[in-house]
């Protein structure tokens, strides 16, 4: 199987090649600006490919993978920043939806990245894959992502969108970031620490991938999140105990705000997502419960 990946060097997609690589049958292309830190990581294993402008087309490609976008948290929401967030997104797999449809023999499946922030903020109550979103600016960038992709469904190409939660892994994405303070032993929880939290462990979320690319009834949008989300408050505790550090005090929302600006809405407002279409299709996780997930990325069991 040959598989196509963009965003192949951030986190989730060095998940990915590493798992792909492992159990072995799969030729893999990466889309990268930096050959030699592709090279640096998977030697010969990983094929290379500099820009999309070079291809007409996506025949020969089995799956592709599109992974690629500007990391959302870590700086605050400028009107620059908000441009690169969406563009990042938007053009690439703009691209990729007509490189797919100028296809003589298409990819039979495209994975397309998304991610809960689709739902905007939720209340307390469990939402699917059908719950209806509320309009902010992560809604909008996430829905006209899932429609460009969703652009390149056919007889021969099914779509699938992921929308991701939290990744809980071991270094990078939002996880290191929040584990910081506790650390620092400076750890607490965010404003009243009701909101919810939807995470997925990084096997489960690379199995999960693994699992859409060989599912044939597989198709349209999924939670990849584990069953088990949890209030911002039980998140902080079990961070707290997992890393033997204290959890006293709870940050006042207008501080997070101070500090993040609008971008803070990622940890204030929550969303309960289910996983209900994986689960529906059998789709078996590893990590259901956050205290197991955290003690296999932090502590290695």
């Amino acid at each position: 199987m040959h598989i196509f990946i963009t965003g192949g060097t951030g986190l989730i997609g060095s998940a990915l090649i590493a798992t792909l690589l492992q159990q072995g049958g799969y030729h893999i292309t990466v889309l990268t600006r930096s050959k030699e830190k592709l090279d640096k990581k998977w030697g010969s294993r990983v094929a290379y490919c500099p820009s999309l402008e070079q291809l007409n087309s996506l025949s020969g490609y089995d799956v592709i993978v599109n992974l690629a976008g500007e990391p959302i948290i870590g700086k605050r929401w400028s009107k620059m920043q908000k441009a690169k967030l969406c563009n990042s997104r938007w053009d690439i797999t703009r691209r990729l939806t007509e490189l797919i449809k100028n296809s003589d023999t298409p990819p039979r499946v495209f994975i397309s990245g998304s991610a809960v922030g689709y739902y905007g903020a939720q209340s307390d109550q469990p939402i699917d894959e059908k719950a209806l979103p509320h309009d902010e600016f992560t809604h909008r960038l996430c829905k006209k992502w899932e429609e460009l992709a969703l652009e390149a469904q056919s007889e021969k190409t099914r779509v699938c969108i992921s929308r991701t939660g939290i990744v809980m892994a071991k270094e990078g994405g939002m996880l290191s970031m929040l584990t910081l303070p506790f650390r620092l032993g400076l750890g607490c929880s965010l404003s009243k620490g009701t909101q919810y939290i939807s995470w997925i462990h990084i096997q489960d979320m690379v199995n999960a991938l693994i699992f859409l690319m060989n599912t044939p009834e597989a198709q349209g949008i999924f939670n990849l999140t584990a069953p088990g989300s949890v209030t911002n408050k039980r998140f902080s505790k079990l961070l707290s105990a997992t890393l033997y550090r204290p959890c006293l005090f709870r940050m006042p929302a207008f501080i997070v705000k101070l500090v993040l600006g609008e971008s803070a809405t990622m940890l204030l407002d929550g969303q309960r997502v289910v996983p209900q279409h994986l689960l529906d299709l059998h789709f078996q996780f590893l990590y259901e419960r956050l205290d197991g997930a955290l003690a296999s990325v932090l502590k290695g069991k």
